[in-house]
């Protein structure tokens, strides 16, 4: 495919949110060090929110990353339509905790005799729950009853809702005050701007082993821009069909010209019934 003819390693924008490829924009560092403070300071709730595409899902994974297993535990949840005993026993097998049935006083005290293992062997507990708006308010008041679980002097875990912004609009319920008092970080992730959405995409280009200087042309990045208005999911989307539409014209160079086609392409209705549409639809089938 396309990465030989380019010398890619592998495929530089995919839409699976790999941290390898993290790029940390202006938005994203003060998100990742709100995040980092919160979890480091014990502060028991963080909610981190951002639209469709923002980058939170690969952030996080950047930051579970970063934990080091010897001072850390942490778990991420990534299936948020769950009920009460369900976010339970997720929680609990995560985090390896075998509790002696699966009723939710058994995960409860289960999970309170881990934190408190943790606690004294001088680890932080860490858990993520992606996609946080899809959760029902019970599952929330859920989520506030495991944070109970503290020390006179400590919270014995750190849980990070990180969801769309409907979240903010969820937490605002009335039922919801004392779980939305409790959060004592908030941080959101923005759109990028022009500059960083141009080191966006060169610093993918330069993780794939790219060679080629100026790969992506001026005009190019602008159209690109334009069009994302700086989503990192849909700066990935139109580089990858630029490029697909690159490599099938055998250019070693994404123009203007090329950038426009493909985001004309991309931004009509019918974009599933052209050449590039079922093109991307094999591509994201892994083909």
């Amino acid at each position: 495919m396309y990465c030989d003819f380019f010398g890619f390693r592998e495929k530089p924008f995919t839409l699976t949110p790999n941290p390898q490829f993290i790029f940390l924009s202006r938005s994203h560092r003060e998100a990742f060090a709100q995040l980092l403070y919160g979890v480091d300071s014990h502060a028991g709730f963080i909610a981190m929110t951002g639209e469709v595409g923002t980058g939170k899902t690969t952030l996080l994974r950047t930051l579970l990353s970063q934990f080091d297993p010897e001072k850390y535990r942490s778990a991420l949840i990534f299936n948020s339509c769950l009920s009460c005993e369900q976010l339970l026993a997720n929680v609990c097998r995560e985090f390896g905790v075998e509790p002696a049935d699966q009723s939710r006083f058994g995960c409860l005290e289960a999970l309170n005799r881990f934190l408190a293992e943790q606690h004294q062997a001088g680890r932080t507990v860490v858990l993520v729950i992606d996609e946080a708006q899809n959760l029902a308010p019970d599952v929330l008041e859920q989520a506030r009853m495991i944070s109970n679980m503290e020390t006179d002097q400590d919270k014995l875990i750190q849980i990070v809702l990180a969801g769309q912004p409907e979240l903010n609009v969820l937490l605002a319920r009335h039922d919801l005050r004392q779980l939305n008092q409790r959060i004592t970080v908030r941080c959101q992730l923005t759109p990028m701007g022009y500059q960083d959405t141009a080191d966006y995409v060169n610093h993918r280009l330069a993780v794939s082993g790219c060679r080629i200087q100026g790969l992506f042309s001026r005009g190019a990045l602008k159209r690109i821009y334009r069009f994302s208005r700086g989503t990192p999911r849909l700066i990935n989307v139109a580089c990858e069909q630029s490029l697909v539409m690159a490599w099938t014209r055998e250019s070693l160079a994404v123009t203007p010209y090329i950038a426009r086609q493909v985001i004309a392409e991309t931004a009509s209705t019918r974009w599933r019934s052209g050449f590039l549409g079922r093109i991307f639809e094999w591509l994201l089938a892994g083909k």
